[in-house]
Parts: C-alpha cells; sequence; structure tokens
C-alpha cells in the first residue's frame, strides 16, 4: 500500500500545498467551481420539482440492435447513471425472487446471522446505518443473473462509453467481463433505520493520495477542472485502495444492481447524485480557507468517502430518487457518482435488488478473480466484503456445473 496512513496528517498537508503551488488562485478556482455546480444543482433540482427526469433511462432492446442514440449516450457521460430497462424478463426476475427467498430460509440465514458481527465498518462514518443487505454471494439466481448474455451486452455498452484506450495502451476490455460477486438487498415495507446517507464509494483519501488516483485526478490537481474527463479509464486500473471490509479493490465503470421487485421514490431505495464531474467540488473543497491543513473534509481511511453537510452542503440538493423500476430493470452509476438509500421505507411492498457492477477485464480485475474463484468453490464470503462465510455449507448453493462457458470466464474458471 503506497500510503502510510500512521502519516496521514502530514501527507495530506504536503498534498495541499502541492496542489495550491500548482492551481495558484485557490480562492478564484474554487468560486468558479461553486458557481458552475451551483448552476447545475439548480438545474438537477427545478426539473426534479417539474416532474422532469435528472436520470437518463432506456430500453435493454435499443443496446441489443445498436440502436442507442449519442444524444443518450451523452446524457449517461453527463449524468453519470443510467436505468436500463428490461435487461431481463419480469418473470424470470420474480422466480429469482422468490427463489433466494426460498434459498436463505432453507438455510436458516436470519438466525445464522444474528449470532455473527459482520466485521463491516466500512459505513460507520455515514449518518445512517447499514441497509439490510445480506452477505450471500453464491444463490443460484445471483450466478445466472451475472452471466446472463442480456447482462453481458448492457455491460459491454456501458463500459464503452469510457475512454478504454489511449496514448498506446488498452486500459481495458470493453468486451470481456470480470465477474464481481456482491450481495443481496431485501428490505422490508416500514422499515426506518436501514439507510444509507449520501457517499462515494472505491475510496476516500486515496483519492487524493495514491498516486494512481493523483493521475485520475491530474487536471483537476491542475487547476484545469473544466478539462476533466470522468470516462478516461487512463490509470483508473492502477488505482490502490487502502484495505478494509467492503471496500471494492477491483475497478469497477459503473456500480449496479438488478430489481426484482417494483420500487421507486419513497420505497427505502437508491437515490443518485446525477452529476458525473460532482467529484471536482470533492476533491477541490478541501482547499478552502474554513478547511483545517490535515483535514479533507472529514475523509477517514477505510471508510466510504462521505457527502458531509458542513463542507458539501451545495451538491445536496440534486440527489434525486431513481424512477419507478420493475422487476428485470437494471440501476447503474458510475464509480465517482454520489448516491445514498432512503431512510425510511414506505412503501408496500419489498426493495429486494442482487447488485451487480460492471468490471471489464484488466491486470486489476484479473487478479481479483483469482481470488475470488476460491472463494467461490468453496462457499465463502467474496474476498472484498467481511468473512461471514454463511454459505460454505448451504444446500443450494451454486456451483462450478451450473455455470455456462461464458459464466466460467466471467469468473476465471475458463480462459477467454
Amino acid at each position: 500500500m503506497s500510503i502510510d496512513v500512521a502519516k496521514l496528517p502530514e501527507l495530506i498537508r504536503d498534498k495541499k500545498r502541492q496542489v495550491r503551488s500548482r492551481i495558484g488562485a485557490v480562492e478564484k478556482v474554487l468560486a468558479e467551481i461553486e458557481a458552475e455546480f451551483a448552476a447545475e444543482v439548480e438545474d438537477i433540482a427545478s426539473r426534479r420539482a417539474r416532474g422532469e427526469a435528472s436520470i437518463p433511462e432506456l430500453d435493454f432492446s435499443l443496446i441489443r440492435d445498436g440502436k442507442v442514440s449519442d444524444a443518450t449516450k451523452a446524457q449517461i457521460r453527463r449524468h453519470g447513471a443510467a436505468v436500463v430497462r428490461n435487461v431481463f424478463p419480469r418473470a424470470q426476475a420474480e422466480a429469482w425472487n422468490g427463489q433466494i427467498g426460498d434459498y436463505l430460509a432453507r438455510n436458516d440465514y436470519l438466525n445464522k446471522a444474528a449470532t455473527r458481527d459482520a466485521g463491516d465498518r466500512y459505513f460507520t462514518s455515514l449518518k445512517s446505518s447499514r441497509p439490510q443487505i445480506f452477505g450471500i454471494y453464491w444463490s443460484k439466481p445471483q450466478m445466472e443473473a451475472r452471466q446472463g448474455a442480456p447482462m453481458a451486452e448492457t455491460k459491454a455498452f456501458l463500459n464503452r462509453l469510457w475512454r478504454f484506450e489511449s496514448a498506446g495502451k488498452k486500459h481495458f476490455d470493453p468486451d470481456r467481463e470480470c465477474t464481481y460477486a456482491d450481495r443481496i438487498r431485501r428490505r422490508e415495507p416500514g422499515d426506518a433505520s436501514l439507510g444509507l446517507s449520501p457517499h462515494m464509494d472505491a475510496g476516500s483519501v486515496e483519492r487524493w493520495l495514491d498516486p494512481a488516483y493523483a493521475e485520475v485526478y491530474r487536471e483537476v490537481f491542475a487547476g484545469n477542472w473544466r478539462a476533466y474527463d470522468p470516462f478516461d479509464g487512463a490509470f483508473r486500473t492502477a488505482t490502490e485502495e487502502i484495505p478494509s471490509p467492503a471496500v471494492c479493490s477491483a475497478f469497477r465503470t459503473f456500480q449496479g444492481w438488478t430489481a426484482l421487485t417494483r420500487q421507486g421514490p419513497g420505497d427505502g431505495t437508491l437515490q443518485l447524485l446525477p452529476i458525473a464531474r460532482a467529484i471536482v467540488y470533492l476533491l477541490l473543497r478541501p482547499l478552502g480557507k474554513d478547511v483545517p491543513d490535515d483535514d479533507l473534509c472529514g475523509a477517514k481511511p477505510g471508510r466510504a468517502l462521505s457527502l458531509v453537510e458542513q463542507w458539501h452542503a451545495l451538491l445536496r440538493p440534486a440527489i434525486s430518487p431513481i424512477p419507478q423500476v420493475e422487476p428485470g430493470d437494471t440501476v447503474w452509476w458510475h464509480s465517482d457518482i454520489i448516491h445514498a438509500v432512503e431512510d425510511h421505507h414506505r412503501g408496500s411492498g419489498y426493495s429486494n435488488v442482487i447488485y451487480i457492477g460492471a468490471a471489464p477485464y484488466c491486470a486489476k480485475n484479473a487478479a481479483y478473480l483469482e481470488r475470488q474463484k476460491k472463494a467461490f468453490l468453496a462457499g465463502e464470503s467474496a474476498p472484498d466484503f467481511s468473512a461471514e462465510n454463511f454459505e460454505i455449507d448451504f444446500d443450494g448453493r451454486a456451483t462450478a456445473n451450473d455455470l455456462t462457458e461464458l459464466g466460467k470466464r466471467q469468473m476465471g474458471l475458463s480462459a477467454w
């Protein structure tokens, strides 16, 4: 790990000195950034008040037939998010939902979970607590959804929104996917305690201090923030995260989930801040005169990067609920997008999803697969997550025999 956490205050002070030296007129740049993002936030909030969407939506058939318009692609790049509908048939998603429920009940998951400490402290700095997440990775429905051909096509489309090749180097292969096994959410109606405050994943202090991240955000830290491209893949696959339970050590172009039930605003589900470049504000806000020299606006190692009211109130009005989605629809958000989970599920039905992100083939993700496939074969928790290992003796757990040839390649069990 390139970051010595024991020397964090010193490293932060040094980074700020370097960036201030490069930028020069820091207060002028901060004023320009605040004015630009205030206008964009106001536009999003105003459109939301009028009932207009800020999160692009498209049907999977357009991806399948190669008919997604350039205008839609531009909107996804601008907002860093998309809802892709009908990736799976409704009946298939509903069947998966029932099968997962049976899998959990048959293996007495809830009683077993009550006796174990997950050890997951990744979100403890957030105002709200963990959402209703179940620590299973290898149920047959999860594996079937991950290896589905429509899912692969959707991910390839999203990966290709990125610049994946530049300066004679291919940063990742957009058409080959690495399965990144994640968990599921099954949130009961009426739940009022299991939300997540606004945050982003894939590193906190690393975004300032990791050498590869310094290159990812090189234009920002040089003061040329308008030249920053959130979809430039250069150096993204070389970042190094501080180890922590539930921190993602793979490279994801988009985080995402597949809906197993109908859910939307008020149903205790996802909210997004649909501005792909909002990370610019978070990165440069610590340079303000009101922020202590050894502070990155509250960022802590091994934790999610929080949107803090004290420092980032400017952005909060843009946080928007996802539109209503149906079983088989998918939701995607760029790895730098601020997202949250509603505190209160005010709906009448479960809000259930399978978390499935897009992790294209690259050296970083291939190395992760080597660790993950061992966990899969043993029924252990995926490597990035707390070692609860519920599924070692679960009846009905997926095995290598349940994988298609595509699924085996995505899991690193067969060569591409």
